[in-house]
């Protein structure tokens, strides 16, 4: 059983490429969804950031995920980093399994050259990054690809440690993360 935080992450990495696989797909996917989800902090949590836009005070995950829903890459901040920042964070950290990307599909929270420019300079000038434009403001509409994001994220909240952040430190909050997408990858296996 693992134990070192990046025998976790590579751990996870190998379960996701098995997965894939398993599908008849490579390991590495050429598409990439992002996205971030704020999550209010308890009482206990160490770190904590306030996230302007949606109000919550405590931490921010950002994470890539392909259309399986299976994580590439997966990073926690303070509630304050910007979307943009978070995801490149996200991408640095799992440079080394992201070889294959192509495309990476966002939200509005994700334009801007700035962006598109790290995104490149981490993955590769031949990385593109689109963005997934809502049609009419403030209607509900699932948008094509995007809903597996949201569904990996929803694949998180059943798990009850992460429903809110308790953790002193945001490197054991994303400790938890890897192993609920572990357990759910070995269940399914």
């Amino acid at each position: 059983m693992p134990g070192n935080p990046l025998e976790i992450q590579e751990s996870l990495k190998n379960q996701v490429g098995a997965a894939r696989e398993k599908q008849g797909r490579k390991a590495c996917s050429t598409f990439l969804i992002v996205d971030a989800q704020s999550v209010k902090n308890s009482d206990t949590a160490g770190q904590k950031g306030y996230d302007a836009g949606k109000k919550v005070s405590g931490i921010k995950r950002h994470i890539a995920v392909d259309t399986q829903g299976f994580p590439h890459a997966v990073a926690v901040t303070t509630a304050e980093v910007t979307d943009r920042q978070g995801a490149l964070e996200a991408l640095k950290r799992c440079r080394s399994g992201l070889g294959r990307v192509k495309r990476l599909l966002c939200d509005s929270g994700y334009t801007g050259d700035p962006f598109a420019e790290g995104v490149q300079d981490i993955l590769g000038k031949h990385v593109t990054v689109q963005i997934a434009k809502r049609s009419e403001l403030h209607t509900f509409k699932v948008m094509p690809k995007r809903w597996s994001v949201e569904r990996s994220f929803a694949w998180l909240e059943k798990n009850r440690r992460l429903w809110k952040n308790c953790e002193r430190r945001l490197n054991t909050s994303l400790q938890f993360i890897h192993l609920a997408f572990l357990a759910l990858l070995l269940r399914r296996s």
